[in-house]
């Protein structure tokens, strides 16, 4: 039997589409995740990142902590936060916020870094002061690679949020744990395309959002 049937018979059963364990439930599980994961993430790396990267300064610590983010193993840390916490939400959300901080801190240091010096220096000259330079000249050029910080970030807490279920927690990695248990592969593999469909969108929710709210001009210079 091939990944093809294993995928067609998951789909097609009516049961994988009602109930606790339907496949709607279980994508609002790890939709759910993921967003409480990103906002918790964006909320901290975001004003880190546009603040070091306007004045210049912390350039190492924005480095050491991205190494460090990267370097530590999001189920052991996992297991960690589970021993010490217990079961909930929490143990899970401290991985992938670990996971997703990284990318988002280094590229919008470095998309704020990067903006052309002339009009930030020209908007001083005319008395904006420092948070006006920084949201009306630098932020609106820096926003596309702001933003792939943030989609790279979604898309690793897409994959990731299925160690919720090792710590019974539902989404999708439900039906993968479940079904390695069970020995059922056409739920791991239905489990695995549905985490793949979903982080296809995510790309595609970020490329319209790139859409919007970036500006012609700036997406025509880029």
């Amino acid at each position: 039997m091939n990944v093809l049937h294993f995928v067609s018979a998951f789909f097609s059963d009516g049961a994988h589409w009602h109930g606790y364990d339907g496949i709607p439930a279980r994508m609002a599980e790890h939709l759910r995740y993921c967003v409480i994961a990103l906002g918790l993430a964006a909320a901290v790396a975001l004003p880190a990142g546009l603040l070091t990267g306007h004045y210049g300064r912390g350039g190492n610590t924005v480095a050491l902590i991205a190494t460090a983010g990267r370097a530590l193993p999001s189920f052991g840390l996992l297991v960690l936060m589970f021993i010490v916490f217990g079961f909930g939400l929490l143990p899970v959300m401290v991985p992938l916020v670990v996971l997703a901080v990284p990318p988002i801190l280094v590229t919008t240091y470095e998309a704020v870094r990067s903006v052309d010096p002339s009009p930030v220096d020209a908007a001083r000259g005319m008395g904006m002061g420092e948070f006006r330079v920084l949201f009306r000249v630098e932020l609106p050029v820096a926003l596309p690679l702001i933003l792939s910080g943030l989609r790279s970030a979604a898309i690793q807490i897409v994959s990731t949020a299925t160690i919720a279920a090792y710590v019974s927690l539902g989404g999708l990695g439900r039906y993968i744990i479940d079904g390695l248990y069970q020995r059922d592969y056409e739920k791991v593999v239905g489990g695995a395309t549905l985490v793949a469909v979903l982080a296809l969108a995510t790309l595609a929710v970020f490329w319209a959002t790139a859409r919007i709210a970036v500006s012609p001009g700036v997406r025509r210079s880029g």
